[in-house]
């Protein structure tokens, strides 16, 4: 009745998951319960979980994001810890069965889970404002997107307490994910919470990418959208053509686990050397689609902090959509030792080479952007400073690893781990908090604690050094990747500095949270009334904060780049009164949490072979689909008095000019 399903999956013989388990479901009764006795269930319901409103969902997905931020780094310090204790004849204290399932969650949840919830949720927000118009295109589909991703993060922590994780990588390369060597669990896991939530991020791909290219205010051309929408369409644009390769590929391997197929089989005519090109087929663009909307992020933030318009604005573009075409010409690079021959090799190393110029050319804009500048140094421009040093360092390996010959040597080692992690924290995860603190008064009207924002920053850029520098030195050494002992004691000190890094890196994630709750604590000494706290130059400073459910009360008429930096300096008395008219809101919808309800049964039911419950799941999925299409009452009606009284006591920034 209950296919694979038994006590057995539960690991009571384990202490360390048990452990684990054991406290995250005394963090969730605790959450709940909050929640319950303070009565906020009719509130979270009405204005969250059912939310179609983009601002709420992006808030969501950044929430969401910081709390597989948790998840994610408590693997790698465990990671780390026991790399630092298992040298010679000491064992350390993680078996390789679990320190396997360890390293492939780190990267499944890190990617996939933190970095792309991240910046998907940056983007929800942002970009309607920015753009001048009232939401996103599709407004119930953002809100299935944002479910469909969170219904994928539930079922990669069920594996915690209900059987295994993938032990293969967080790539899960064939044979080893083939039923023969993982005849368990742990692959399909990792399949169905990745199909799951691949899905979502598709949808979400296909909305930004409508809304920006079909919903911008009147008057704003191409070229005069905000960098930061250029970047976020270029990943956008990449979503939609990159997540279906995912999609199909993860497909046909789970055709090869549950039916027998041999797509990607030693035998039966399979090829394992094909998963691996497609899956980099969509895992190089996949840096992609997390690195541009973080360089969109720097672009306003060195902009709004120099007091100066960004320089190069249409070199800028052209490198951004130079990227995203030239992403998808460079995949091979992952794998020049597959035997492809030096013809192909030396196409895929150039390539790869030429891509580093548009990046080059982005960073010689924010340069000249600073230079001349009236700068302030607050912690969105430490971010972006601290970016700028860190990923020209990974880019300088990442252009000596284009190098066939040297990859050779490269390949597979720690040297490799390294420059990943330099590019992805340096680039993604120092975006992503620099465009969390920059607009986090956008979206709460207060601002967050500066001096704690800046020790988050140290705590994050010395970590990192600290913890990634020895990697290179280790690589060059010989030390190889996925290993949870080694047998050269003289590798020991390296690797206990990369642990003291990961431990200055926790601190800084403590320090985040320590800086919301202060600045929650203190919100009145540090609100924000004017809707503009950092002078800014785009749309969104517009508006109040935090903004309505239509953003825009009139539809704002754009003359030109950095629309409100220049109406702030031409603005003068108002002619006329306003004329307000009636507005239309979309209702909030309960569709995108009832069908990420469904697809958890249904995924967790495919796990584990409970076919009748998979019945069930994939039936619900499609009835509240379907009641949602009948649905005869679609939006809500905001009348013009309220508009007017929102407006009176909201003032824009420019009428007080």
């Amino acid at each position: 009745m209950f296919g694979r399903l038994t006590w057995d999956a539960v690991p009571l013989n384990e202490p360390i998951p048990l452990a684990t388990v054991g406290v995250l479901i005394v963090g969730i009764v605790g959450v709940l319960g909050i929640v319950t006795w303070k009565g906020w269930w009719p509130y979270l319901w009405r204005e969250w979980i059912t939310s179609t409103d983009h601002k709420q969902i992006g808030v969501m997905y950044v929430i969401l994001a910081l709390v597989m931020l948790l998840r994610g780094f408590a693997d790698a310090i465990m990671m780390r810890a026991q790399l630092a204790l298992a040298a010679g004849h000491a064992a350390g204290y993680l078996p390789p069965d679990h320190y396997n399932q360890i390293f492939s969650a780190h990267g499944t949840i890190m990617i996939f889970f933190v970095g792309m919830t991240f910046v998907v949720g940056l983007m929800n927000f942002v970009l309607p404002l920015q753009l001048g118009v009232r939401d996103v295109a599709f407004p119930v589909l953002n809100s299935v997107s944002f479910w469909l991703t969170a219904a994928g993060v539930l079922l990669v922590n069920v594996s915690l307490g209900v059987g295994e994780f993938a032990r293969t990588g967080w790539l899960a390369y064939p044979p080893l994910s083939e039923i023969a060597y993982s005849p368990g669990v742990g692959v399909d896991y990792y399949l169905w919470s990745l199909q799951i939530s691949g899905l979502g991020t598709l949808l979400s791909g296909i909305n930004l990418t409508t809304t920006i290219l079909k919903l911008r205010a009147p008057g704003m051309g191409y070229g005069r959208m905000p960098v930061f929408c250029w970047t976020a369409l270029a990943s956008n644009l990449l979503i939609v053509a990159a997540f279906p390769i995912l999609t199909a590929t993860f497909s046909m391997l789970l055709l090869d686990r549950y039916l027998g197929f041999h797509f990607f089989t030693n035998d039966g005519g399979g090829n394992p050397m094909m998963y691996v090109n497609l899956i980099w087929g969509w895992g190089h663009p996949e840096v992609y689609i997390l690195i541009l909307p973080a360089f969109g992020v720097f672009s306003e933030v060195i902009a709004t902090f120099s007091g100066k318009p960004l320089f190069g604005y249409r070199s800028m573009v052209l490198a951004t959509m130079a990227i995203c075409v030239l992403s998808f010409m460079v995949w091979l690079h992952h794998f020049f030792t597959m035997g492809a021959g030096a013809n192909v090799n030396a196409f895929f190393g150039i390539a790869t080479m030429i891509i580093a110029v548009p990046t080059g050319v982005k960073i010689f804009n924010w340069l000249f952007t600073m230079y001349g500048g009236s700068i302030r140094f607050t912690a969105p421009v430490h971010w972006a400073i601290g970016f700028i040093v860190t990923f020209v360092i990974g880019g300088m390996t990442g252009v000596l690893m284009a190098i066939p010959p040297a990859d050779f040597v490269l390949h597979n080692s720690l040297f490799l781990i390294a420059h990943f992690h330099n590019v992805i924290i340096g680039g993604v995860i120092f975006g992503a908090m620099a465009g969390y603190t920059y607009w986090f008064p956008k979206a709460f009207a207060f601002r967050l604690h500066e001096g704690l924002g800046k020790a988050v920053f140290w705590c994050w850029f010395v970590g990192f050094y600290l913890a990634f520098m020895p990697l290179y030195a280790l690589g060059l050494m010989g030390a190889t990747r996925r290993m949870q002992h080694y047998a050269d004691p003289t590798w020991q000190p390296l690797m206990v500095v990369a642990l003291g890094g990961a431990v200055v890196i926790l601190i800084g994630i403590m320090l985040t949270v320590a800086q919301l709750v202060v600045s929650i604590r203190t919100r009145e000494s540090r609100r924000d009334l004017t809707g503009d706290p950092w002078n800014g130059r785009t749309l969104e400073w517009s508006i109040s904060s935090p903004p309505p459910a239509w953003n825009f009360a009139l539809l704002p008429t754009v003359g030109g780049p950095d629309a409100f930096w220049n109406a702030k300096r031409h603005a003068g008395a108002p002619s006329t009164a306003p004329q307000f008219v009636s507005l239309v809101v979309p209702k909030h919808s309960a569709l995108g949490f009832s069908i990420a309800f469904f697809a958890v049964i249904l995924g967790f039911s495919l796990i584990w072979h409970i076919w009748w419950l998979a019945i069930i799941g994939l039936l619900g999925a499609i009835a509240v689909t379907l009641r949602h299409a009948w649905r005869t009452e679609l939006d809500d009606y905001v009348s013009v008095a309220t508009i007017a009284e929102h407006e009176r006591a909201h003032q824009s920034p420019v009428a007080r000019t």
